[in-house]
């Protein structure tokens, strides 16, 4: 397949294909569960749109359901997507300029930047970057409102797994790069004190501290 004049591997675009759908499904469950909790659609709606990050989207209503303010929960999903910092650096090259940069960095997330980087040409990494980022800006607003309508014929995710399929599949495709020893390293370790990390952090933090393993490896010369 192409972007543009841009060769993509079709087992990269199968792969967005599949995180795509697989951040689909995580949307219908949250849809169903910020209407669960009491929150008027257009809540969800706005923070799909606006946000469009999962991870800090589940911890606002999650804080708010449970009686805390509006603020401290915005203040919590700020201090859950600071990962995007480093992210930016990673993807500076990815994003466009201008106008069009603004936009770029606000499609990054998680899965945009994996594919992101992970591609062996400039050109590659950015065409990469833009669907995946593309592809969840479309379906993650989509899956929300379909997940709020249906939500009343959804079962509970935890009992389901539904909450379990996303990171599944993340696990999945990063699994060939973890035959290289300097990924593997990192990777370890960074799984390791995110493990430790969890007990005693929000939800959401422990993926910082994961960034630690990066300091693991040094470039041999």
């Amino acid at each position: 397949m192409r972007l543009g004049a841009v060769p993509l591997d079709k087992g990269v675009i199968k792969a967005i294909f599949l995180v795509c759908l697989a951040d689909g499904i995580v949307g219908l469950s949250y849809g169903s569960l910020a209407v669960a909790d009491g929150f008027p659609l257009w809540v969800p709606m706005a923070l799909s749109t606006l946000v469009l990050a999962g991870a800090s989207e589940f911890l606002f209503i999650g804080i708010v359901a449970g009686g805390g303010s509006p603020f401290t929960a915005a203040a919590a999903g700020l201090l859950v997507n600071a990962r995007h910092l480093p992210f930016g650096i990673a993807v500076k090259d990815l994003v466009g300029q201008g106008g069009r940069a603004l936009f770029g960095c606000h499609i990054m997330n998680d899965e945009s930047v994996v594919f992101g980087i992970s591609q062996p040409k400039l050109a590659q990494r950015r065409a990469a970057y833009w669907i995946c980022g593309l592809g969840i800006f479309a379906i993650w607003p989509l899956s929300v409102i379909s997940g709020a309508v249906i939500g009343r014929f959804i079962p509970d995710v935890s009992v389901i797994g539904l909450d379990a399929v996303f990171p599944a599949i993340l696990i999945a495709l990063i699994f060939p790069a973890l035959r290289q020893r300097r990924t593997r390293i990192p990777a370890s370790l960074g799984a390791l004190l995110s493990v430790l990390a969890t007990p005693f952090v929000p939800a959401g933090m422990p993926v910082l501290f994961s960034l630690l393993g990066l300091l693991s490896w040094r470039e041999r010369k």
